[in-house]
């Protein structure tokens, strides 16, 4: 255990011995990792998208969208305040 301790980065913190590993949440979230962006293709694209964009702008104030068209289909970006937000957005709909 002492080895694994000793290997790993100073901002894991792993403390746990019966449950698995600990993560200092920092070393998860990265506070300035707030664009999602989301591709579709088919004749569907336009519609999941706009669905989505609109999900966001409802669940969290001061959601900036932008979609584009792409080679392929379409590509959304949905430009969060905070990364928790981009996180708890991702999490509730299974992205």
């Amino acid at each position: 255990m002492k080895k694994i301790q000793e290997g790993q980065s100073e901002l894991v913190n792993d403390t746990c011995t019966d449950c698995g590993s600990y993560a200092d949440i920092g070393a998860v979230i990265d506070e300035f990792d707030t664009v999602l962006t989301l591709s579709r293709q088919g004749e569907q694209a336009q519609s999941e998208l706009q669905s989505l964009a609109d999900a966001a702008k409802a669940r969290f104030e001061g959601v900036v969208s932008e979609m584009i068209p792409v080679e392929d289909g379409l590509q959304l970006t949905l430009t969060f305040g905070y990364s928790a937000e981009k996180m708890i957005f991702q999490l509730e709909h299974g992205l």
